[in-house]
């Protein structure tokens, strides 16, 4: 294995490592709302936007498994598992189904950031496609990034 390809695996390997931690801290503090996710929704009418954060939680573990392993087609596969969630939430927002437990007012913001945040899944997609590593690591950092902020922004600890 040359240098760069060392590099690249190491930066993958710290990164999952990282996504994996983050994403532990995540789940540990939202229990009760993937409860609700995963088979109360009827109870309380459904809120696509906890939806959406829980497939997004089981796709990101597999988008990092694939990036570290250099595996183009493993990301492409999980990230069209995101596919309609992003619609699904807009129309929540739309229809009073989706709140923000932080920042409510700010509803317009966080539905720009999502945007931008499904345009950063296409971006990965493409590079996932094809199987362009340092691509794919790169936006799977900013990805990461973009929803620490999102979480500090809308969602209280």
């Amino acid at each position: 294995m040359n240098r760069r390809n060392t590099t690249v695996m190491s930066l993958a390997m710290g990164l999952a490592i990282t996504v994996f931690l983050a994403l532990a801290a995540f789940a540990g503090s939202d229990h009760d709302e993937k409860h609700h996710a995963d088979g109360h929704n009827h109870e309380h009418g459904g809120n696509p936007l906890i939806e959406e954060m829980v497939a997004l939680d089981a796709v990101f573990r597999d988008v990092v498994s694939g990036v570290a392993m250099g595996d183009g087609h493993r990301v492409h596969e999980a990230l069209e598992k995101m596919h309609g969630t992003m619609e699904k939430t807009h129309a929540g927002v739309k229809h009073g189904t989706v709140s923000l437990k932080k920042n409510a007012d700010r509803m317009t913001e966080f539905v720009e950031q999502d945007k931008q945040f499904h345009g950063k899944l296409e971006d990965l997609a493409k590079a996932a496609h094809k199987n362009e590593g340092s691509a794919m690591l790169t936006l799977t950092k900013e990805l990461l990034d973009r929803c620490v902020k999102c979480h500090r922004d809308f969602r209280k600890p």
